[in-house]
């Protein structure tokens, strides 16, 4: 049986440092579900994968960078839901890409990371990307909890309490009419 090769959905963003080559990256996440012996060949012009899904596809993508990256540098992972590679620019520049690839052409199963991405001008000001991040919550602690609410004011608002039955706490109701009868209520 052959599998049809599809291309996965592509994510990329990137910083850059004309001093600092740590900041100087490119963030690829590839979009493989269940990733079955992914054949990955890295060169410093371009990206290939190659690799089989758990449900039974076929995937294959190959990247032309718009310049070259430091192999030796860079680094991927491999998880349920993707390949995530931190690949490191060997030119450092302060100026942004203009594009992940070398030719200017609309690829429709490539799209920026939003999730990593800022922009040129705030790259400075803005935390570094935890690449193979432990995922999680953000930390919530410098909103400030409540604001000092105390939800021991909200003890008793009605309703069945600790030990009160609820039906003691309802109205009764008038007794209906059955459908149907003749006779008058008096």
């Amino acid at each position: 049986m052959s599998l049809n090769t599809q291309i996965p959905e592509v994510l990329w963003a990137q910083r850059s440092n004309k001093d600092d080559a740590e900041k100087n990256v490119i963030y690829l996440t590839v979009l493989i579900p269940d990733a079955v012996d992914p054949k990955i060949n890295l060169t410093p012009e371009k990206l290939v994968i190659d690799s089989k899904s758990g449900a039974n596809a076929h995937y294959a993508v190959q990247i032309d960078f718009f310049k070259d990256i430091d192999v030796e540098k860079s680094k991927y992972s491999v998880t349920g839901r993707y390949i995530f590679f931190v690949l490191y620019k060997k030119e450092l520049q302060e100026e942004f890409w203009p594009r992940l690839t070398k030719e200017k052409l609309r690829l429709h199963w490539l799209r920026t990371d939003f999730d990593r991405w800022v922009d040129e001008d705030e790259q400075e000001a803005q935390p570094e990307v935890s690449p193979f991040g432990a995922g999680g919550m953000p930390d919530l602690s410098a909103l400030g909890g409540m604001g000092g609410m105390d939800f021991s004011q909200f003890g008793n608002l009605g309703g069945a309490g600790a030990g009160e039955d609820a039906s003691d706490s309802e109205p009764e109701l008038e007794e209906e009419e059955e459908v149907g009868s003749n006779e008058k209520k008096e």
